[in-house]
């Protein structure tokens, strides 16, 4: 009987260390695939922005993330490294002449149907812009690509994958990100691409930029942006204005997101704003000459 009951006793223990052991295991998996998705979507939602504020200070960055301080209204902001250390490398990040002119960014890493009025917006402004675009997007929205060089702006490099290129220590591979985007922008337009690089989520290093550089590349960082890449979370238009009209400054490089809908809904009313305020607007090729 002791037996039987020490058996019985046994198995009862080890079912209960299996319920355990998948409680366990269930978890692990759903920690894991929560951590997976913001992950994805963290990547896809092209985060632009790497400041973190106090006040109207931006604090000191991590290292590898470009990172903004707005200390005075209407003047450019500090950021990680000076237009002069940036300049060895081809890159950039704002005009430092003081002429009221501003350098109009797109990143696009994907199409949700907001580019076509924000090229509505730019035309009526006759405003060039420069879209910075990941491989996937040349490839499914030729017909923008097309439109976007045929009313004079620019398409620029944005890497294929859009991953963190501080990452990438090999020459081979960081130059196979760009030239992914190259080949597959030459097979859709019959043209060679403008040697634009932005990196994503603006992450980057000093092998990075001197990588580029090797590669024919100029390198541009922002001056300006604000928080519109959450596709399911956008700002208010008082909110997009607050910061887009108030932090401006002369020779701006201003970073938005094409996949914004609150830009597509205010371009036209800010881009006016910002001519009634004394500013007109110049292609990227004209602030690396």
């Amino acid at each position: 009987m002791n037996s039987s009951n020490e058996h019985a006793d046994d198995l009862k223990s080890k079912a209960l260390f299996l319920y355990i052991g998948k409680l366990f295991l269930f978890f692990t998996a759903a920690f894991l695939a929560g951590h997976f998705a913001a992950r994805l979507q963290e990547h896809f939602t092209q985060r632009g922005v790497q400041e973190t504020v106090s006040g109207n200070h931006v604090l000191e960055s991590s290292e590898g993330n470009w990172g903004l301080s707005f200390q005075e209204e209407g003047q450019p902001p500090v950021a990680n490294a000076s237009a002069e250390e940036l300049k060895k490398y081809n890159a950039y990040y704002a005009d430092v002449t003081g002429e009221k002119v501003l350098y109009l960014t797109f990143d696009a890493g994907f199409e949700n149907g907001n580019t076509p009025a924000i090229l509505d917006a730019l035309k009526k402004h006759s405003a060039p812009a420069a879209f910075f675009v990941v491989g996937t997007y040349v490839t499914s929205n030729q017909e923008l690509i097309q439109r976007m060089l045929a009313e004079g702006h620019t398409v620029g490099n944005h890497t294929y994958h859009h991953p963190d290129m501080s990452q990438i220590a090999s020459k081979e591979a960081f130059q196979k990100e760009l030239q992914d985007v190259e080949k597959v922008y030459k097979e859709t337009t019959g043209q060679d691409m403008v040697k634009f690089y932005r990196p994503p989520q603006g992450k980057y290093s000093e092998s990075n930029l001197q990588m580029a550089r090797e590669l024919g590349y100029q390198t541009f960082f922002w001056s300006l942006a604000y928080v519109d890449w959450y596709e399911n979370d956008q700002p208010t238009k008082e909110e997009a204005f607050d910061k887009l009209l108030g932090r401006i400054h002369p020779g701006a490089i201003v970073l938005l997101h094409s996949t914004s809908k609150t830009n597509a809904g205010i371009l036209d009313e800010l881009l006016t704003k910002w001519e009634e305020m004394g500013y007109t607007f110049r292609s990227l090729d004209q602030i690396a000459s």
